[in-house]
């Protein structure tokens, strides 16, 4: 019969595996770093060989360095209208520099689909009034 969550027998071996889970991934990026690093920089920088505990080292200050200030995930929910503004507020601008404003009616170069693709120049006229025909 399975268990339900709600017992705390049930909540305490989800933390008690979650601990060890936890531990045994630290434990496996700290060799994988340690094994990486002791057999690349050697030979290519002419870097000394570090231990366990210093490519676990590594492994800490690149998740500080790299996932800095979000120990909250659930902060991201509460500042997605102001990243949906910014985005709205960037095409606006982007459409406008590039296509023509709304106020002035242009739909963009070419029209509403854009530029003709291998549109050729119009004929040159000849300068000076002068006729180029044979002669």
């Amino acid at each position: 019969m399975r268990q339900s969550i709600r017992s705390p027998f049930a909540w305490i071996s989800l933390v008690i595996g979650g601990v060890i889970l936890a531990a045994l991934l630290a434990f496996l990026f700290g060799l994988i770093v340690m094994a990486l690093w002791n057999w690349l920089m050697p030979g290519i920088f002419g870097i000394r060989a570090i231990s366990y505990w210093e490519a676990w080292g590594l492994v800490l200050l690149a998740h500080i360095l790299f996932k800095a200030g979000r120990w909250d995930h659930r902060s991201s929910h509460r500042e997605r209208p102001r990243d949906e503004e910014w985005k709205e507020r960037f095409r606006r601008r982007f459409k406008d520099r590039f296509f023509g404003s709304a106020a002035e009616g242009s739909a963009g170069p070419g029209g509403p689909t854009g530029p003709e693709p291998f549109q050729q120049a119009p004929p040159e006229e000849p300068s000076g009034g002068e006729s180029q025909g044979p002669r």
